[in-house]
């Protein structure tokens, strides 16, 4: 007969329930927390669901009361930890950058309206000189009855201004044809914008042109967009007087958040009127440089990091600024935790290694430290890791039960030590569900990451901003400028009170100052921030659904591979965190015969993270998904982002993990009250030592096997 235990859990203000099934009923539903009471918000624990793959009791203690108690050491490609590894390894090369973007994302690098089609220089202009009238003439390059279409067409444009409306220009096979075709038309139509679908050509309204015609004259908004499309290098234009600085203030914004790669502004006054100049910045042939300077581009110094209590991008921002190059100057192979001493491989370019080694003083004084530095030729790509080896210790442990804790101190020992004996024999045999881990979504912020990215993802970029502008609670410098923006939408004063060790928030507000608050300004907000930076808030959102899922999956579905999962059929490598690298051949939908005769383990089944290119599972799981994502108003989604450069693969990540190499010690250590030792008492303290994959999390692996958040 099924036989339910159910006992209660204290742990500082959250009480929950813990319900274990017996075996028979483990095939239908997974262990997890259920009935939870929750006196206070712990937000470590929201995005982090209550399921787990094994039913022992567990036992309760903290972690991380020092900052020496966690310790993640990185192991490189060679399986060597990097803090001993011998400096011999050459990183890996970076991935070269695929020439696939949309039109959208060729317009935001250039700053320009000119054509989007990849056949047309963007530079064209700067050297070569203006084409001719006559090679420009619309009834030669399209012939005539096209380019009579063309012309009503643009009537239709200006009479009724209806939204969306495009025109075939027909298609042309050569790329020299193309381009003419796209200079006559910006030419003598510079309020269109020529799109290359190949070989077709379309024309529409340029969306930026209608911007500007609502803030400066039509005829004005033409001449300027000449002026842009021909790149006379030298050249300006300035528009007509205008003594309304607020206005003024719009013309500046919109010239700089469009065009600002391109052109400079500026106000002048003349004879007491005052007019905005457009300047066409210098980019002509670049100055020789030296031999010297050339080489100092070409130096790529690899080294390890050991960190104390600060994120990875935080210690980045300051090596940077220390060293006068920017933090993308930085590459690494993974993130580490921040409550934490960690050690990571990283390469920075344009830095020697003297130079380094030279700052390392003053580094020091940050809770930052470097060593093992040398020469590379080449950037350190972003998962080229191994794993990651994890030395932790847990304090004051006890068991779950409240009764436990009357019996007499070796009795608790006793049981004590059988409860973590089972608890690390039963993970070590069966693994744990792979969630992602509280860091990956902001732990300890009232607003989480997973929060801010939904937003991104709905491409509603000033709640975004707000979001990420979410004070905690207290008065700390931090959360007393955040608050101010929010109250006062004044980017300058909260960017004065923003503390610099903060290098996100200071990135953002310089944009929000310079560019404003709207939707383009937050655009530019974001935009402020490095790729690494703005993909980690989509992705926190979709780690959030895939924590979901698994649980999902784990409590309708069983412990049993079923009809329709997905599972890895590639043989001797655990890792699917990166789908652009794994061939969907290698992804396999388990059949009907298949479940029947047991082909797979669970340990197989992956879950997809939703993106662009993964597949969903053909069974229940594919429903839950498609409605799990409408919940959140994504049911059109593409997982990608053009005005921020963002796309978004998705990837496949196995549904559970099993940690290498695990070992324990149970130690009998004096028991602390407010930091100070009892007299007469002893608690005992577990040591872990173990190994796991890449973006794998210790955190999940230590509440598999305690049964609660450590």
């Amino acid at each position: 007969m099924t036989r339910k235990n159910t006992e209660v859990i204290q742990r500082g203000c959250v009480y929950r329930r813990v319900v274990y099934l017996a075996p028979a009923a483990a095939t239908a539903l997974c262990y997890q927390c259920r009935d939870i009471l929750i006196m206070k918000q712990v937000s470590e624990a929201v995005n982090v669901p209550a399921c787990f793959i094994s039913n022992h009791e567990g036992f309760l203690g903290s972690i991380k009361n020092f900052i020496e108690d966690f310790v993640v050491t990185e192991i490189d490609i060679y399986g060597q930890h990097v803090n001993t590894a011998a400096a011999t390894q050459t990183p890996g090369c970076a991935s070269s950058v695929r020439n696939d973007r949309t039109s959208a994302e060729y317009k935001e690098d250039s700053h320009s309206s000119a054509s989007q089609d990849a056949d047309v220089p963007l530079d064209w202009g700067v050297h070569d000189p203006l084409p001719s009238l006559g090679s420009l003439d619309l009834g030669v390059i399209l012939g005539q009855s096209v380019s009579e279409e063309l012309e009503q067409f643009v009537l239709t444009l200006r009479d009724k201004n209806p939204p969306d409306l495009e025109l075939s220009l027909g298609s042309f096979a050569d790329k020299h044809q193309r381009a003419s075709v796209h200079r006559a038309v910006r030419h003598r139509f510079p309020f269109l914008m020529t799109v290359t679908i190949q070989p077709e050509i379309r024309v529409r309204e340029d969306p930026d042109y209608r911007e500007l015609s609502q803030l400066v004259k039509e005829d004005e908004a033409e001449d300027f967009f000449r002026f842009i499309d021909a790149k006379v290098r030298g050249s300006s234009y300035t528009f007509g007087p205008d003594d309304n600085k607020e206005h003024r203030t719009a013309v500046h914004h919109f010239l700089n958040r469009r065009f600002g790669k391109l052109v400079e502004t500026k106000s002048f006054n003349d004879q007491g009127r005052t007019s905005i100049s457009v300047r066409l910045r210098e980019r002509g042939r670049p100055k020789k440089r030296t031999a010297e300077e050339r080489k100092d581009d070409e130096v790529y110094t690899a080294f390890t990091l050991c960190k104390e209590n600060l994120e990875t991008l935080e210690a980045i921002s300051y090596m940077a600024a220390a060293l006068g190059v920017l933090p993308s100057d930085f590459t690494y192979a993974g993130i580490k935790d921040k409550r934490a001493i960690t050690y990571q491989s990283m390469v920075v370019k344009k830095v020697s290694p003297q130079r380094l080694k030279e700052k390392n003083a003053e580094f020091q004084n940050r809770g930052i430290r470097v060593f093992q530095v040398r020469s590379v030729s080449e950037p350190l790509r972003l998962g080229r890791l191994q794993g990651n080896h994890f030395d932790l210790v847990v304090r004051d442990l006890r068991p779950h039960g409240a009764g436990d804790m009357h019996s007499s101190g070796g009795d608790v020992h006793t049981r004590l030590a059988a409860l973590v004996k089972e608890a690390v024999e039963n993970v070590k045999a069966r693994g744990f569900v792979n969630y992602y881990g509280p860091q990956r979504f902001g732990s300890g912020q009232s607003v989480q990451a997973d929060r801010v990215g939904l937003a991104l993802l709905k491409e509603d970029m000033v709640s975004a901003v707000r979001l990420f502008f979410t004070p905690e609670e207290g008065d700390d410098p931090q959360s007393h400028a955040k608050r101010h923006f929010l109250q006062t939408d004044n980017a300058k004063e909260s960017l004065a009170l923003m503390p610099l060790s903060k290098p996100r928030e200071r990135l953002m507000l310089r944009a929000l100052n310079r560019y404003g608050t709207g939707p383009d300004g937050c655009d530019q907000a974001w935009l402020s921030l490095p790729h690494s930076m703005r993909i980690f808030y989509p992705h926190a959102y979709c780690s959030r659904v895939w924590n979901e899922a698994a649980a999902h999956r784990l409590t309708t579905m069983g412990h049993s591979v079923r009809r329709g999962d997905l599972v890895w059929l590639r043989q001797g490598q655990n890792k699917m965190e990166d789908a652009r690298e794994t061939s969907m051949a290698q992804i396999h939908v388990v059949t009907d015969e298949e479940e029947q005769e047991g082909i797979y383990k669970l340990e197989q089944v992956v879950l997809p993270m939703p993106g662009n290119t993964v597949k969903y599972p053909e069974n229940a799981m594919g429903t839950w998904y498609r409605e799990r994502l409408v919940r959140d108003g994504l049911e059109d989604c593409r997982f990608r982002v053009s005005s921020l450069k963002l796309n978004l693969p998705g990837c496949y990540r196995p549904l559970l993990a099993v940690p290498h190499n695990l070992r324990y010690q149970l130690q009998r250590a004096a028991s602390r009250e407010g930091g100070r030792a009892m007299a007469g008492s002893e608690s005992l303290t577990l040591t872990l030592n173990f190994d796991l994959d890449s973006s794998c999390y210790a955190t999940i692996c230590l509440r598999e096997i305690m049964k609660c958040d450590p």
